[in-house]
């Protein structure tokens, strides 16, 4: 077993990526501690511009972006960010999805960390969720 200096979580793989829990309870320090830093902080950016009225906030350990209903939640993984929509989004964005060749599990795009971000479709989806939003729809 491994245990992460840091928080002291023990983990079965020498060096696990994770986020120590004490350390993110605030967008900032999520952002902060991993090291895709500039990449998070470019989608933080791109949901702000398109959900100006949303509500920054940390829900199951990751960014969430809420508005009467949670719209957007990301999260860093070791070979991934993993970008949650709701279902409707999922659906309504399919086709632009699968152009991507990104994978979608759970409502969740996961686009590698070597591959270019989608903004334009983070973008679309995420005012796609705020328009829904505000039409009291999911």
């Amino acid at each position: 077993m491994w245990q992460c200096p840091k928080c002291g979580r023990s983990f079965k793989n020498t060096n696990q990526h994770h986020f120590c829990d004490a350390l993110a309870d605030t967008i900032d320090s999520y952002i902060e501690q991993s090291e895709y830093r500039e990449v998070l902080a470019k989608i933080r950016e791109i949901i702000r511009a398109a959900a100006p009225n949303a509500t920054e906030k940390m829900a199951w350990k990751m960014p969430t972006y809420w508005q009467g209903e949670n719209l957007i939640h990301f999260a860093a993984y070791k070979n991934y960010v993993g970008l949650t929509f709701g279902v409707a989004a999922i659906e309504e964005f399919a086709d632009r999805i699968a152009d991507t060749g990104y994978e979608v599990k759970k409502n969740t795009i996961q686009i590698p960390w070597d591959k270019p971000m989608p903004l334009d479709l983070i973008t679309d989806m995420t005012q796609y969720c705020v328009l829904q939003a505000e039409l009291g729809g999911k």
